[in-house]
């Protein structure tokens, strides 16, 4: 494969006596700068050919006739190739100006091959949980931290485009992903659908009226459908969503789009929307409070909030229930920080260029206790720590870019275990 002779010339893994073709010394002085994109393999690599050093880009291929086959020999971007590395040189190579390439021959060490095919075919979902103990703290830590950078400029990104979607409004934005939070896993996707499909400013116009908004927000899920239990505030909040819902042009989703089985009945649906409609209620100008707030301890508070009285004996409607608050518990006030709150203050910060919101992000997370599910539980049991949830977000980054789809060449756990004799 390709890219594991990209790895062997990136980490200069090649055998040590490295010549051309035509047999000239070769010392790798620098590699050069791992390309990922258009063009050659890696740019500014530093080559010294017998008493001539070299500055320029280098390509690598299995064989000298991929340059052909790729192309190559007709692109004037890669004019600037000063080395061609192959496994196999099986003839002369050209590039557009006609100048007979450079090349000279690397191969894998046996050790390498035998532990990335070990690594990329092994049945276990995770072939490196034995060696995860050997890493040196100091790499382990490095590697972690580069995760969680990693997972919030990924989550930048998306707020970017969402950004881009609703004209920069960070209000908007923040209620996306304050709603998608409210779904918690299992109902994320489904809470994300149903605050694109209705807009923040239909809420905001109706915000005075707690009995609207929750016609606005069960109306819309399609949760006030001819087919639940009827009482008088179901059929309230009935009549009231047919006026709303000609008034923004709005058309519903379809309930079953929201799981609702083995779900503890303070988790349901139902409770999760009634509580977010109550936090829209209370809380104006979310976003800028938060992005004001320094103590996470506060944020808490303001997200604190308790669903609305027909709620506190009622999980569904038309079911009445035992008197119980329904208020948003510790572990899911956790939960909303670091799936909403933090991304939005690291994202605006790097919008912005306020460094001190992208701390506060860290800082909230460092403060959070970590998450407990899965994959958190899946790197645990094989001795790696997790003491809170910024190392629980580096390892669901882990799990889901590198593990899950065997970016083994990519990950330094991978590293220690590739390079291992």
């Amino acid at each position: 494969m390709e890219e594991l002779l990209h790895y062997v010339w990136k980490h200069k893994l090649f055998q040590k006596d490295l010549r051309t073709t035509d047999g000239t010394a070769v010392e790798v002085i620098d590699a050069g700068i791992h390309n990922t994109d258009g063009g050659p393999d890696f740019f500014n690599a530093k080559i010294k050919l017998g008493d001539k050093t070299w500055a320029g880009n280098v390509e690598i291929h299995k064989r000298s006739s991929d340059w052909k086959r790729h192309k190559h020999h007709e692109d004037k971007t890669y004019n600037s190739v000063v080395l061609h590395v192959v496994e196999d040189a099986n003839e002369d190579v050209y590039t557009e100006s006609g100048q007979k390439l450079i090349q000279c021959q690397i191969s894998c060490p046996k050790h390498i091959k035998e532990n990335i095919e070990y690594l990329l075919y092994a049945h276990e979902q995770m072939p490196c949980c034995n060696y995860i103990n050997s890493m040196p703290d100091v790499h382990l830590s490095g590697w972690i931290n580069t995760l969680l950078v990693e997972r919030l400029e990924r989550k930048a990104s998306d707020i970017e485009r969402l950004l881009t979607r609703f004209n920069n409004s960070w209000d908007e934005v923040f209620y996306v992903l304050l709603a998608r939070s409210f779904g918690f896993g299992l109902n994320s996707d489904s809470f994300e659908q149903l605050a694109l499909s209705l807009p923040f400013i239909a809420l905001q116009k109706q915000r005075n009226d707690i009995e609207q908004i929750e016609a606005l927000m069960f109306g819309q899920a399609g949760m006030l459908g001819d087919d639940i239990k009827d009482d008088d505030y179901s059929r309230k909040l009935k009549n009231e969503y047919g006026l709303l819902k000609n008034k923004y042009s709005l058309s519903p989703l379809e309930s079953y789009i929201f799981k609702k089985l083995r779900m503890r009945p303070g988790s349901s649906p139902h409770i999760r929307i009634a509580q977010l409609a109550m936090l829209l209620f209370k809380e104006d100008r979310l976003f800028s409070k938060i992005a004001e707030c320094g103590d996470v301890g506060k944020i808490r508070l303001m997200l604190h909030e308790n669903a609305s009285e027909y709620w506190q004996t009622h999980y569904c409607f038309g079911e009445p229930s035992p008197r119980k608050s329904k208020f948003i518990g510790d572990a899911s006030l956790d939960v909303i920080i670091i799936n909403a709150v933090v991304p939005i203050l690291f994202s605006y910060g790097k919008h912005t260029g306020n460094d001190e919101l992208c701390e506060r992000a860290f800082m909230f997370l460092d403060t959070i206790k970590a998450e407990s599910n899965s994959i958190v539980r899946s790197f645990t049991q094989y001795g790696l720590k997790v003491s809170n949830a910024g190392q629980s977000q580096a390892v669901i980054q882990l799990k889901r870019e590198y593990c899950q789809k065997r970016k083994c060449l990519f990950c330094r756990i991978g590293y220690q275990i590739l390079t291992e004799k």
